[in-house]
C-alpha cells in the first residue's frame, strides 16, 4: 500500500488507516479471534496504521490490539486517544498523564506513535491540555500530537503550544462541513488529517437500505443519520455512488473511500472494519482511481449539508468543535 505524510513533522503513515473501535464495541458482537486476524492481515497488506482509544469498549480495544500486536508493534504506526470519560469529557494535566500511562500498559508498548485528544474539554485551557501532551513527547512515551473533532480557534491555539501532526474529524461523501474551516486551517498550519467513518458509518456500502438491516445491539440505532425516516431520505443519494461503481466493477464503499483519498494528498481515511474480507476490500480502494467527472458527479449529489440527520445524537454534537 501507497503511504502519505500526516502533517509536516515527518510522520508517514499507510494512505488508509484501520479503524479499530467496532472491534470492541458499538456494531454488535465481538469476536476476538477474527479481529485479531483482522489485525494481522491489515500488517501483511500494509494498512499499518491501526486508530484506537480508551474509550473503545472502556480500555477493551486497546487490550485486544495489544494481544494482537504482541511480537508485530514495530510493523505499525498506532494511534489512540484520550479525554472521552463517562460523562463528558476531562483535560486537565493530571488526566492527561494518567490516560497515557493507562494506555501504554493495555497496548502492551512503550510509545504512542500519535495520541490525540478525543473531545476538547471545555473547561480547561487547551494550552493545559497540549502543554502536557507535550511533555509526553519530551519523556519519549509520545511521538506526535493529534487532536479530534476540535474547532479552528482550538487547533490554532493548540498548534502554538505544541505543533499538532494530525487532526481527525469524521468526513466522507455524506460528512462534508469540513470542508469549509477545518480542511482550510489544517492547510494553512500544516496539520495532516485523518478522516474518520469514511464509509458512512456503513450506509456508503448501500447495503443498509433500512433500520432493520442493523442488528438490534447496533448504536447506530441511536444516530439521528439511521432513523427510519432519515435514512428513508438518505436512500436518494445512493444511486450515484452505486452507478460508478459499477462503472469502475467495484464495490460502492470502494467508491466512496477513493473519493476522500481523491480530495487531497493530507487525508488519510481510516476505515474501520474487524473482518478480513472487508479489509481486504477496503485496502483494495488505494489502487482505485476516479476520473474528474465521476468525481463531478459525486460531488453534484452528496453536496454538504445535504443528509438528513446529524452526525451525532444532540448531546454528542454538543463536543464537537469546541
Amino acid at each position: 500500500m501507497k503511504t502519505r505524510k500526516l502533517g509536516s513533522q515527518g510522520l508517514s503513515v499507510s494512505a488508509i488507516g484501520l479503524g479499530c473501535m467496532g472491534m470492541s464495541t458499538a456494531y454488535g458482537e465481538r469476536d476476538d479471534q477474527e479481529s485479531i486476524a483482522t489485525v494481522h492481515r491489515a500488517i501483511e497488506i500494509g494498512m499499518t496504521f491501526l486508530d484506537t482509544s480508551d474509550a473503545y469498549g472502556n480500555g477493551v480495544n486497546e487490550e485486544l490490539l495489544g494481544r494482537a500486536l504482541a511480537g508485530r508493534r514495530n510493523s505499525v504506526t498506532l494511534a489512540t486517544k484520550f479525554g472521552n470519560i463517562p460523562g463528558g469529557v476531562c483535560g486537565t494535566a493530571e488526566h492527561v498523564v494518567n490516560a497515557c500511562e493507562a494506555s501504554l500498559k493495555r497496548l502492551n508498548t512503550d510509545t504512542i506513535d500519535l495520541f490525540y485528544q478525543h473531545r476538547v474539554d471545555a473547561d480547561t485551557p487547551i494550552e493545559e491540555t497540549v502543554g502536557a501532551m507535550a511533555r509526553l513527547v519530551e519523556q519519549g512515551k509520545v511521538k506526535y500530537l493529534g487532536l479530534s473533532e476540535a474547532g479552528p480557534e482550538t487547533i490554532r491555539r493548540a498548534h502554538a503550544t505544541h505543533p499538532i501532526t494530525a487532526l481527525q474529524t469524521e468526513y466522507s461523501l455524506w460528512s462534508r462541513d469540513a470542508e469549509s474551516e477545518l480542511l482550510p486551517i489544517c492547510r494553512e498550519l500544516g496539520i495532516g488529517y485523518v478522516a474518520y467513518a469514511p464509509l458512512g458509518r456503513g450506509f456508503l456500502t448501500a447495503t443498509i437500505k433500512a433500520a432493520t438491516d442493523m442488528i438490534e445491539k447496533d448504536r447506530r440505532h441511536d444516530h439521528p443519520r439511521f432513523h427510519p425516516d432519515n435514512i428513508a431520505q438518505n436512500l436518494a443519494l445512493l444511486p450515484a455512488l452505486e452507478e460508478i461503481a459499477a462503472e469502475q466493477a467495484v464495490q460502492p464503499a470502494q467508491i466512496a473511500i477513493a473519493w476522500v483519498l481523491a480530495q487531497g494528498e493530507d487525508i488519510v481515511p481510516i476505515a474501520g472494519t474487524k473482518r478480513r474480507s472487508y479489509l481486504e476490500q477496503n485496502a483494495a480502494a488505494g489502487s482505485i482511481v476516479l476520473t474528474p467527472e465521476q468525481v463531478h458527479r459525486l460531488n453534484d449529489v452528496f453536496t454538504p449539508g445535504v443528509t438528513a440527520g446529524t452526525r451525532y445524537p444532540e448531546k454528542q454534537m454538543m463536543r464537537l468543535g469546541i
